[in-house]
């Protein structure tokens, strides 16, 4: 594949957004590439930058050849789920502190664009879900769509709530917990993992079910298809219920409502270039192993 335009996304918060786009800008324009702008690299495109015919990245998706994420790994989540299901690969340059999706530093920008364009990277599918919000109520679902996760769990100060989970109609479980996470294997090292749930290589084409704090302790995490659908249904006696998606998207939810969540058509199209692998960045970024990292 020619990379010949990039679309470029950022996190607004970043202290020097600009700086790292006039980086992107200076290094892209000997490289022959052309840059598209999402909404909050936009406006610093145009004022700090000048670029007074910089290109809307909503004008010309059906042109961009891979999305750049300047950030941390939400930003590259935000990316994904507007490249992934349009079939654009995503890159993700780490401007925070863990970014453990990310291919590399900014530091090392420079040399992440000139790969690109040289085709020196590699590619990974990774699995997504549709989520499906299903109201008891005559309204219409409200659908999502997910890299990493979706979250059912209580909110305020909420007591426990009761949730059921059921795979591919087949009834699970009743769990009374502080919620449920159904995730990706890309999903599995975030939120799930801080819930006890499994580490899942990446790549691999499962589903894993993990409660949150359950008021039991022969609740386990579950491990279900890629192709299974889960669904979580929101039991009596659970009030403030809210759902969450990829912990950026949601909306309240109440008993009766259902979620589902399906493996979707369009996978995330991941990059990352050689010498990455997915156990060298655990035990890095997440400190993984009974090894310092000074050791290591």
């Amino acid at each position: 594949m020619r990379v010949s335009r990039l679309g470029v996304l950022g996190n607004p918060e970043h202290a020097d957004l600009a700086g790292v786009l006039r980086r992107v800008a200076d290094a892209a324009g000997p490289l022959g590439v052309e840059l598209a702008y999402g909404p909050e690299t936009l406006g610093a495109a145009r004022d700090e930058l000048g670029v007074v015919d910089a290109v809307r990245i909503e004008d010309a998706w059906d042109d961009v050849d891979v999305l750049l994420t300047l950030g941390g790994d939400g930003t590259l989540l935000r990316g994904a789920r507007q490249a992934g299901p349009r079939g654009v690969p995503v890159v993700g340059c780490n401007l925070g502190h863990l970014g453990f999706m990310t291919a590399g530093p900014l530091e090392a920008l420079d040399r992440m664009l000139e790969r690109l364009v040289e085709g020196e990277y590699e590619e990974e599918e990774r699995l997504a879900l549709d989520i499906t919000v299903v109201r008891s109520e005559a309204e219409e679902p409200e659908r999502y769509y997910a890299l990493n996760d979706v979250v059912v769990h209580k909110s305020g100060f909420a007591r426990l709530i009761t949730l059921r989970l059921w795979s591919d109609g087949e009834e699970v479980a009743q769990y009374s917990a502080d919620g449920i996470i159904v995730s990706t294997a890309t999903g599995s090292t975030a939120y799930s993992l801080s819930a006890g749930g499994p580490v899942l290589v990446p790549t691999l084409d499962a589903i894993v079910a993990t409660p949150i704090s359950p008021h039991t302790l022969a609740v386990r995490p579950v491990v279900v298809p890629a192709e299974a659908r889960v669904t979580v249904e929101v039991c009596p006696r659970s009030e403030e219920t809210i759902v969450t998606v990829d912990g950026q998207a949601g909306s309240d939810i109440s008993v009766g409502d259902r979620v589902e969540a399906a493996r979707s058509d369009h996978p995330v199209r991941l990059l990352k270039f050689p010498g990455q692998s997915f156990f060298s960045v655990l035990r890095r970024k997440l400190r993984w192993g009974d090894v310092r990292p000074r050791d290591r």
